[in-house]
């Protein structure tokens, strides 16, 4: 089971030209399921519902409550935003989670839950989007908790471990990260696990996935990092859920395009016990 989390940067920069190196680049990586950050919606028209229809997918949309403050950096109060999963199999259930924030930082940060129907198993599916204040670490902790208790009321009887993905604005050492996880301090949830997958990485690969290479983030001079993430719990009953490889993509132009300010994060899961 291949699994995506990837912010596509919503309408900023050449978002028409970028829409199609979005496309293109997920064509390529042959997602089963893929969570994405800052989706737009305007006009009767989402990108989530136009990459579904290209690549051949189900599809799930969870609207910001709070675009205001997005819409005034693009002059355009009609744009929505807010997170999506897109998928191979359908699906049955979803809620959206708005995370907290105080009033002065609060521009509608949201995790979305889609539980899907695959082969076998029911995937209990979650994807994020922190706050992305640089000195916000005690926000996005509170916003760690808030998703964790998230995870925890849709997990479900299934044997498939929750998979939450997203770009969590946050260094992998940040106390939000390791909150979230809950196997380098106590857990924000009695008991709940959630591992990152970049521990499974190759420890000489690339990681960043806010990359100076990039010329969009090239110009903000903050250093390179990866601050987009899969979380998986602990495998299932005959290793099912378990992280065989993960990678960074999406990290290159695509036809001299730059498709997002991020790259994205790839996992493979087993997907059968």
């Amino acid at each position: 089971m291949r699994i995506v989390t990837w912010n596509v940067w919503w309408r900023f920069g050449p978002w028409q030209t970028r829409q199609k190196a979005i496309l293109t680049a997920l064509r390529e990586l042959r997602p089963d399921v893929v969570g994405l950050q800052e989706v737009w919606a305007a006009d009767g028209e989402n990108l989530a519902e136009w990459l579904a229809g290209e690549l051949g997918l189900y599809w799930a949309w969870g609207a910001s409550p709070a675009p205001e403050r997005w819409q005034r950096r693009i002059g355009d109060p009609t744009v929505g935003i807010g997170n999506a999963v897109l998928s191979r199999w359908p699906v049955v259930e979803q809620d959206v989670l708005p995370l907290p924030a105080p009033p002065e930082s609060d521009d509608g940060r949201l995790a979305l839950y889609a539980r899907l129907a695959a082969p076998g198993h029911e995937v209990p599916f979650f994807t994020a989007h922190f706050s992305s204040v640089l000195h916000g670490s005690a926000v996005r902790c509170g916003q760690a908790a808030a998703l964790a208790g998230f995870v925890a009321r849709h997990v479900g009887d299934t044997p498939f471990p929750p998979v939450v993905t997203g770009d969590l604005n946050a260094w992998p050492d940040s106390d939000e990260v390791r909150l979230l996880g809950g196997y380098k301090t106590a857990p924000a949830v009695p008991g709940q696990v959630l591992l990152d997958a970049w521990e499974y990485a190759d420890p000489a690969a690339a990681s960043a996935t806010w990359d100076a290479a990039n010329p969009y983030v090239a110009r903000t001079l903050e250093p390179s990092v990866r601050i987009d993430y899969i979380h998986v719990g602990p495998p299932g009953p005959g290793g099912v859920g378990h992280v065989r490889s993960v990678r960074r993509a999406c990290a290159a132009p695509v036809d001299g395009v730059w498709p997002s300010d991020h790259a994205a994060v790839v996992a493979d899961l087993a997907d059968t016990d």
